[in-house]
């Protein structure tokens, strides 16, 4: 497990795609646990941990995951996702080319509970939620191409579903009509950056991680750039 901050407030750690952010009913051992022993093993600390799950990442969705080691750290860090105080930036690599290099997509998406999907519509429906997003095209190759994604609000599946409506699903994702990558199950997803003011320290926090995997190296030189790029 790989730690990238940590404070008396907050963890974060690399999630690598297939992990499970929180438990489902797979029964399969979510991440926060791994995280609970960590803390508790390196702090000796009696009893149970407390670990506040603060965002979650999709399954095959690779990248930053945030936990609060504090119930006041966990209330006001929801807060500020809450208030889109946070910034989050994505890398996508996708099927063909978007029609602009960059641009806003906004949707508004109904859910299938039974099937666990998220389907767009550019037109607001029925107990649907609106979905914003923002990309930029950062490079392509092959038939691929590399995306950054700022998502603006935080919907189950939004990134998936709406590069998918633009005729830009997600390599790897076939659940919204992508061609399966590899053996893995992974999907091209992953969560680069999180910028954010610390809710109690009052300090600016950029928490990144690189991504990995084969298609992922083929865009390697361009990622670093985005990587180590200021806001």
């Amino acid at each position: 497990m790989k730690v990238l901050y940590e404070d008396n407030h907050y963890i974060a750690i690399q999630k690598k795609s297939g992990e499970l952010s929180q438990g489902d009913s797979s029964g399969d051992m979510p991440l926060g646990e791994n995280v609970k022993d960590y803390i508790k093993k390196k702090y000796n600390k009696p009893g149970d941990v407390f670990l506040g799950v603060v965002h979650r990442l999709d399954r095959p969705v690779s990248g930053v995951i945030l936990f609060a080691r504090t119930s006041k750290g966990l209330t006001r860090m929801q807060e500020l996702f809450r208030n889109k105080e946070v910034k989050k930036t994505y890398l996508a690599i996708v099927h063909g080319f978007p029609k602009e290099t960059e641009g806003t997509l906004k949707h508004f998406l109904v859910k299938d509970n039974e099937k666990n999907t998220v389907k767009a519509f550019n037109k607001e429906k029925k107990d649907s939620k609106e979905a914003i997003l923002r990309y930029k095209l950062l490079g392509n190759l092959h038939g691929k191409s590399l995306l950054a994604v700022y998502p603006e609000t935080g919907r189950s599946h939004q990134i998936r579903a709406q590069l998918s409506q633009n005729k830009n699903s997600i390599l790897g994702d076939v659940k919204y009509g992508g061609q399966k990558a590899d053996d893995k199950n992974q999907i091209y997803l992953h969560a680069l950056k999180l910028e954010f003011v610390h809710p109690v320290k009052k300090e600016k926090v950029i928490i990144k991680v690189l991504p990995e995997g084969s298609y992922w190296s083929e865009f390697g030189d361009i990622i670093k750039a985005e990587f180590n790029k200021r806001s």
